[in-house]
């Protein structure tokens, strides 16, 4: 009985095995699953590396306009809105003993002026008259002395007249030259002290009266408030007859024909911009305007350490209002033969290394890459692809290498993603 049940079992057995080897035969012939993937070329073409911010609008120019006296509004001639030109006339403080003041002093100048003109042009001083009088007189003397002893030397040579009489001439000669050289120094002493010293009196005199004229007119101009720009009227916080505090816009006016974006980026970003680099501005109501970058400055913010940079456009219209927020785009370089490929096809590996998939026949065969930049749905390849590859866009997530692929439609995306799903599904478990 015992050899009769071992031979059944070893029957059994024999069963088992070979039903084992069925199933395991059955399930190698069964064929790989396809994938349905959906593909793009990798292509030469123009790429751009744009760099995004966030940023707020300026305007181009902006003057809060600070009295610099203190006193009541008398006149406004803007208001809020109002577009106005450099120069232009805005609004007129209370000034009417500031017009009284800069009144007497132009008057005060004008004496001055008036007394200057008498002491540089008007007869001289007494004692310059009685200088000039001795000058005279030493002079004609000494005229007549030298005619006398001519004369006696010619009738001493020809021996009508005696030697005593001609050398008493020549001391009486000698004395009218000596009176005459006094009488030139004394002059000319008073010439170089006197009459300066008046003359100097006089031009500080004029000086003085010309500067208190000067300081009232300007103080009475100060009244006046007039426009150092041209743009329009932002701010008008008072009205007629206030008396604005010390220190306080009286109006604000800003340019704003054209509109600073400033932005603050890291430094990597913005050590590849320039000034010149072509610049858009998009702000709230898809309303976009081409600038170009004005500014990237030199150095850090101490806070953030960002670089702050500058973007400047055209705002004719005044579509783009100050303060607003924004967002920029900068173009920091363009490639004009780079390798693209949709951004979707790209792949992390669980090491961080980058990759594709490639068709190769029908087959998906991973291939290691490295990427330059990126701009929208499109990102350069800068080692791995040399162009022309049929790259995985859709489906490539998950699959192993030398897998069969089959290409889908564009309209079948979906349906072709579940399909892949299910096998890879299947695949696992």
């Amino acid at each position: 009985m015992q050899a009769i049940r071992n031979h059944w079992i070893s029957f059994v057995l024999v069963l088992l095995g070979a039903a084992m080897l069925t199933a395991c035969s059955k399930k190698e012939a069964e064929p790989q699953p396809v994938v349905r993937v959906q593909t793009a070329p990798a292509q030469r073409g123009s790429i751009q590396q744009i760099i995004s911010a966030q940023a707020v609008l300026f305007p181009r120019e902006q003057a809060a306009i600070t009295p610099k006296i203190v006193a009541p509004v008398r006149t406004f001639y803007v208001n809020r809105g109002s577009r106005v030109q450099k120069g232009q006339l805005l609004a007129v403080l209370e000034n009417r003993d500031l017009a009284a003041a800069e009144v007497e002093n132009k008057g005060t100048y004008e004496q001055a002026q008036a007394t200057y003109g008498l002491e540089t042009t008007s007869a001289l001083p007494e004692e310059w008259q009685k200088a000039e009088f001795d000058l005279k007189t030493t002079k004609e003397a000494y005229d007549a002395e030298q005619t006398v002893y001519d004369s006696r030397r010619v009738l001493f040579q020809e021996g009508a007249m005696p030697r005593k009489e001609l050398d008493a001439s020549a001391v009486a000669l000698v004395q009218a030259k000596a009176q005459n050289e006094i009488a030139q120094k004394h002059l000319a002493a008073l010439q170089a002290s006197g009459k300066q010293q008046q003359l100097k009196s006089a031009q500080g005199q004029l000086t003085s009266a010309k500067g208190k004229y000067e300081g009232a007119a300007a103080q009475l101009a100060y009244t006046e408030i007039r426009s150092p720009i041209n743009g329009v009227v932002t701010d008008r916080p008072t009205y007629p007859g206030e008396t604005p505090p010390p220190g306080t816009p009286l109006l604000t006016v800003m340019d704003t024909s054209s509109v600073i974006a400033r932005a603050h980026i890291p430094q990597n970003d913005a050590a590849t911009l320039k000034p010149g680099d072509a610049a858009a501005i998009t702000a709230p109501g898809d309303v976009r305007v081409n600038g170009k970058v004005t500014l990237v400055s030199p150095a850090l913010d101490p806070n953030s350490t960002t670089v702050e940079v500058w973007v400047e456009a055209p705002n004719p219209d005044g579509r783009l209002r100050p303060g607003t927020s924004v967002n920029i785009s900068m173009v920091a370089q363009t490639l004009n033969d780079a390798i693209l490929v949709p951004a979707a096809a790209l792949l992390k590996t669980p090491e961080g290394e980058a990759t594709v998939m490639i068709m190769s026949g029908d087959r998906a065969r991973q291939v290691s890459i490295e990427t330059g930049i990126r701009e929208g749905d499109k990102i350069q390849i800068t080692k791995g692809l040399s162009g022309g590859e049929t790259v995985i866009v859709t489906g490539a997530y998950g699959l192993p290498d030398n897998t069969r692929v089959k290409i889908a439609e564009p309209e079948a995306a979906d349906s072709g993603n579940t399909g892949a799903d299910k096998s890879q599904g299947k695949a696992k478990d």
